[in-house]
């Protein structure tokens, strides 16, 4: 694997690994990156296995979670770092919070941002899905198949990034959208930010990233037994109160998975693209979750 990385701040200087979601990049931490460093903190944000300029391994198995926590350790290897505060944001909060588990000695804090963490469900994730969804639509279900969701995305990348970033058909079947206008840019992503993001899924496609999402009933066969039962390490969640995430991420189990220190803070009103829809109030609460570690 090579993963792109955006580093800043001194080697040597207690680490903290920034890992995104989708359809993100490690541009999704644009407004946290020089804030840590600056604060004295060695950052580290990959753009994650079959995101932007990192690697997009063939095949759905490897995109499963014991290979998305070893990348993780593979980076602290790189910079020679025993341990690390992970951070991570949608699909990066399931790795930060398992990474614990696979590897509790490296490890020194957890923040979950929008996806909160959540103990092993009692049956393969899919599989509890379809029987609690039924003929009703839910766009991890979508995702299940390869190839389709990869083609209906990547037909228009630009229209397809709009309507994720205004979260607008995640509860709709994609034809629903066809001759809907495209919502209008969220006041909290310029256009210029905007295209980032689609010039780098123009040129990678979606599979890599759709791949982390057929992973759900594998990684629940790989987190039967893990090095750590649970997590020890002070954890923060942090989540907007508006997020449509949280109706399907309960947060009433998290003591099943987390017995160390924890806390929750929701920001009033604000949505799932939290580090970037508000950077100062992010940035202040893991700068006093950081200050408060040992």
């Amino acid at each position: 694997m090579t993963l792109k990385v955006t580093e800043a701040g001194e080697r040597g200087n207690p680490v903290v690994v920034l890992a995104h979601g989708f359809p993100e990049l490690a541009y999704s931490w644009r407004h946290q990156i020089p804030v840590l460093a600056e604060a004295g903190y060695h950052v580290l944000a990959p753009d994650q296995r079959g995101y932007g300029g990192s690697s997009r391994p063939e095949g759905i198995d490897a995109y499963n979670i014991t290979e998305l926590t070893a990348d993780i350790a593979g980076l602290l290897d790189d910079v020679g770092a025993e341990k690390a505060v992970l951070v991570g944001h949608d699909w990066g909060s399931p790795v930060a919070t398992n990474f614990p588990l696979f590897f509790p000695d490296r490890v020194r804090a957890v923040a979950a941002l929008s996806v909160p963490p959540v103990p092993r469900a009692p049956a393969p994730p899919v599989q509890i899905w379809r029987k609690f969804f039924g003929d009703n639509f839910f766009y991890i279900l979508y995702f299940q198949e390869p190839g389709v969701a990869d083609a209906a995305l990547g037909a228009n990348t630009y229209e397809s990034m709009r309507r994720m970033i205004a979260l607008e058909g995640f509860g709709e079947p994609p034809e629903n959208l066809v001759d809907r206008p495209l919502p209008p840019l969220p006041e909290w992503i310029s256009a210029a930010e905007f295209d980032r993001y689609v010039q780098a899924f123009t040129a990678t496609g979606f599979t890599g990233p759709l791949n982390w999402y057929r992973n759900f009933d594998r990684n629940w066969e790989l987190t039967e037994t893990t090095p750590a039962p649970t997590i020890t390490v002070p954890t923060l969640f942090l989540a907007g109160s508006a997020d449509p995430v949280l109706s399907f991420t309960p947060r009433d189990h998290v003591r099943d998975v987390v017995t160390g220190e924890y806390r929750e803070v929701l920001l009033d009103g604000a949505g799932h693209w939290l580090q970037q829809e508000r950077p100062d109030q992010v940035n202040a609460v893991l700068l006093e979750f950081l200050g408060g570690l040992k």
